[in-house]
């Protein structure tokens, strides 16, 4: 991004530009809301926030992916009347996941007193590569430097979180936003959701021949929104049960006697999928600290099974991604993200690149699907000032 957009709708130069990244979760699927282990690592593409203040308690918002007729409309909202709900925007729009940020912000106690905001992304949409997360934590850290507040990255991830739950009304765990201000460059980030502690695992496969792709199948199913809530409440039904406050708390020595204990099936086998998915996390950290990267695919694609069994949460687009993968060569895939469509990550060495993606667009083609994307991953830093 140049400052010539913020310029253009503003009519002055910004006062500096912040980019934040979007992640992809390596594995650890669904166990945030289970106060659980996740390990995601940040993309190379990004949310990028120009931003000036303003004095008057007034917040203009821009985004150059929105134009009408060859200009860019400019959504405003006062300071004093942004709440949850009922406030400017209406809470569907996409400015919503910014006013939200402004508004957590000060229900924190952060004196702000305006802003003009520009916003540019090409972090891919609807492909459960955290767009979102993205553009909130461009914008709170450009609010953090503007208005010199003292909040850590973790204060500032929990606030992004909050604008989106509470603001926007989407109940997201705390990786997402975590993973766009604290990852770096090289690594994964190894966070416990429930005490945010965090460490940074080395991930940087070119060494060992291999690297990350992301296919994005360009679909999201109606399934999705329903199913989670569902799937949410199967758990806290499971750790209800097992009188642990979280299924994080059961002890993987004694998951078996655990899930024995489950009357109904369907919560037992949502249950087991957080249980053994703790596991997989443990094991693929445990892979990357001791050199071990390849040994991590078969650590996926037994994730995918039991996302795709025991949790009920693939689609037939996200099967084909990981069969067809896994059958031309790749040394593990799964589902990533909340699953009925998104993406699939796919571990591969370089030099089979070439056929599993052309195998992969094949296998859609015959099965009359949209072509895929296919987007190559480097592990990279989370959100920074830029200019």
């Amino acid at each position: 991004m140049s400052t010539n957009g913020f310029r253009r709708v503003f009519g002055r130069p910004p006062e500096g530009i912040w980019s934040a990244p979007g992640r992809v979760n390596l594995i650890g699927e669904f166990t945030d809301y289970n106060d659980g282990y996740v390990l995601p690592l940040a993309l190379p593409y990004a949310a990028q926030a120009a931003a000036a203040r303003r004095r008057d308690g007034l917040v203009r918002v821009a985004s150059a992916q929105r134009t009408e007729a060859g200009r860019t409309p400019v959504v405003e909202a006062y300071l004093d009347r942004l709440e949850p709900g009922t406030g400017e925007p209406v809470t569907s729009s996409w400015t919503s996941y910014i006013l939200g940020v402004v508004w957590a912000l000060r229900e924190a106690g952060a004196e702000i007193g305006g802003a003009e905001l520009h916003i540019d992304s090409d972090v891919p949409i609807g492909a459960g590569l955290s767009s979102s997360a993205a553009l909130e934590c461009s914008v709170a850290l450009a609010l953090q430097d503007l208005y010199d507040l003292s909040l850590s990255r973790q204060e500032l991830a929990c606030l992004a979180q909050r604008a989106e739950n509470e603001y926007v009304g989407v109940p997201t765990g705390i990786m997402d936003q975590t993973a766009s201000l604290r990852c770096r460059a090289g690594h994964a980030l190894f966070l416990d959701t429930r005490t945010l502690e965090v460490r940074q695992v080395p991930f940087d496969l070119e060494p060992a021949e291999l690297t990350l792709l992301v296919v994005n199948t360009g679909v999201k199913h109606a399934l999705g929104n329903s199913a989670y809530a569902d799937r949410r409440r199967d758990c806290l039904r499971a750790a209800a049960e097992l009188g642990v406050a979280a299924l994080r708390d059961v002890p993987p020595e004694k998951m078996d006697a655990a899930l024995a204990e489950l009357s109904d099936d369907v919560v037992r086998r949502r249950a087991r999928h957080i249980l053994t998915e703790q596991s997989r996390v443990l094991e693929v950290v445990r892979l990357l600290e001791s050199g071990r990267p390849a040994e991590v695919g078969p650590v996926l694609s037994a994730g995918h099974r039991s996302l795709r069994d025991d949790f009920e949460v693939s689609c037939a687009e996200l099967d084909t991604v990981v069969d067809v993968a896994v059958a031309n060569g790749a040394l593990g895939a799964r589902m990533t993200g909340g699953g009925f469509g998104g993406s699939a990550v796919v571990l591969l060495e370089l030099d089979a690149v070439d056929a599993v993606t052309t195998a992969v667009a094949g296998g859609f083609a015959a099965r009359g699907f949209a072509p895929p994307e296919v987007i190559g991953v480097v592990a990279s830093d989370g959100a920074s000032r830029i200019a």
